[in-house]
């Protein structure tokens, strides 16, 4: 396999690019973005309110500024009155939110419908799904509201068969939500594909999902935290949590600058939850690293090879998938799996496996100068699916997380219902996401990573010879 090829933003060594959430004991102080694309064109980063300086009270405080932690702030403040502080260790949106493809599915967690039948029966599936497509409505009309501009594309979802033999698995998904699930999901063939939306090479067909809005994700992000102050929230940026004791009913939330007296505590941490941050959250994600490249602008002759008529998101069907889009400004942006460990991150390796990824979509971009690589975490839970859920009745703590990569559009509703919860008008929430804990597997995750290293050879296997 020929060397990577370097890209002009390589990350910087101010954020810790070897970072990791089983390892480390948490997340750092006053780390740097990664030099993801996003930041890279969003802009200066929004005022916020400074870190924590001195001890005070609060209401409600957020661990985590990410998609999920500003949505629980908007949603306190605007639906419930509650005006919360919002703690995060390094600068705001430092973890997946500013790391993800800025790709929008009507999806969440890693299971797809047939799964939730699988696993609930078709009544509960039902449920979800009305959930799913509540949440998509609620994304749709906050990007959509004017408050901020976060560049979104709507124009559906194609999920990709990477091969030919994956097509009557999407065909039989594609029926059962249409038939079961009333969606308007539906079959696109390899030349129909070529020719109205995009020439991926390994494409043997696709479903187009009417719902999928591409998204700049760190806009997203500075949007949400323009908002959430604007509703009245407080962010503190480079205030992480180092302490946590609970006297009398109130958490008592130990930062750099001073100590957080909070009457409950909304934990919004994903992949970057560190190990005895609480009992509730230990052990139950599994954060697996993805990394992303996005290109230099392509010229008219790649353009016209590529076939990009759609900016719509991109995904294929690898079980260690390739998340793509073709960009506002004509570059393209891929994503995929990568290291197991933050340790292993930097290794070049793991940058020639994507690009030789989006070398077979896309021949006509082979050595095409890279503009910017990055990596981060994602919240992988150990079923699969997200929870919302306040894990112990006689302590107001909550936790949302678990999305497993499919977050970008979930977590507005998710930061909603968590809200919710907090607010205590949490009851009739009944579904399984909302009623049970994350799963754990207790001392023996940091173990799963020596299987995670002969699963992620089997899939490649399993994914090439379909």
């Amino acid at each position: 396999m020929d060397q990577p090829l370097r890209p002009r933003h390589w990350p910087r060594a101010s954020y810790d690019p070897h970072y990791d959430p089983l390892v480390d004991a948490g997340p750092g102080h006053n780390r740097d973005y990664a030099p993801t694309y996003w930041i890279g064109t969003a802009g200066p980063a929004p005022v916020d309110d400074g870190p924590i300086s001195g001890d005070t009270d609060a209401d409600v405080v957020v661990i985590g500024s990410g998609y999920t932690g500003l949505s629980c702030a908007i949603h306190l403040a605007k639906e419930h009155g509650i005006k919360a502080r919002v703690l995060e260790a390094n600068t705001v949106a430092w973890g997946c939110s500013t790391r993800n493809g800025g790709q929008a599915q009507i999806s969440s967690g890693r299971l797809k419908r047939s799964q939730w039948i699988e696993r609930w029966g078709v009544d509960v599936a039902k449920k979800m799904h009305v959930e799913i497509c509540e949440a998509f409505d609620l994304f749709r009309d906050l990007i959509g509201s004017g408050e901020f501009d976060c560049e979104p594309q709507d124009g559906g979802h194609f999920y990709i068969a990477h091969k030919p033999g994956v097509m009557p698995v999407l065909e039989k998904e594609t029926k059962l939500l249409n038939e079961t699930f009333g969606y308007g999901a539906r079959m696109v063939s390899r030349e129909e594909l070529h020719e109205n939306h995009v020439r991926d090479q390994e494409a043997a067909g696709a479903v187009h999902e009417p719902d999928g809005i591409g998204v700049h994700a760190a806009k997203l992000a500075f949007g949400y935290q323009n908002l959430a102050r604007k509703l009245g929230a407080k962010i503190h940026p480079g205030s992480p949590v180092m302490g946590w004791k609970t006297v009398g009913g109130v958490h008592h939330l130990t930062t750099p600058g001073g100590t957080v007296r909070a009457k409950a505590v909304a934990i919004a941490t994903a992949g970057y939850t560190p190990e005895g941050l609480t009992s509730y959250t230990n052990h139950r994600l599994m954060p697996i690293l993805s990394n992303s490249i996005v290109t230099r602008p392509l010229d008219e002759a790649e353009k016209e090879a590529c076939g990009f008529t759609t900016r719509s998101p991109l995904t294929d069907t690898r079980t260690l998938r390739h998340y793509y889009r073709f960009l506002p400004d004509d570059r393209v942006q891929i994503g995929s799996r990568s290291a197991v460990t933050g340790k292993d991150a930097e290794n070049p390796r793991h940058l020639a496996l994507l690009q030789e990824g989006l070398y077979r979509k896309f021949p006509a971009l082979r050595d095409i100068d890279l503009d910017y690589s990055w990596w981060g975490w994602v919240d992988v839970s150990h079923d699969m699916m997200p929870r919302i859920f306040q894990p112990d009745p006689e302590q107001t703590i909550f936790y949302a997380m678990g999305y497993g990569g499919n977050g970008v559009m979930y977590s507005a509703q998710a930061g909603r219902r968590m809200a919710q919860m907090v607010a205590g008008k949490g009851q009739g929430l009944d579904l399984p996401i909302f009623t049970s804990q994350l799963p754990s597997h207790g001392i023996l995750t940091p173990f799963r990573r020596m299987g995670q290293r002969f699963m992620y050879v089997w899939y490649h296997i399993r994914d090439e010879r379909l």
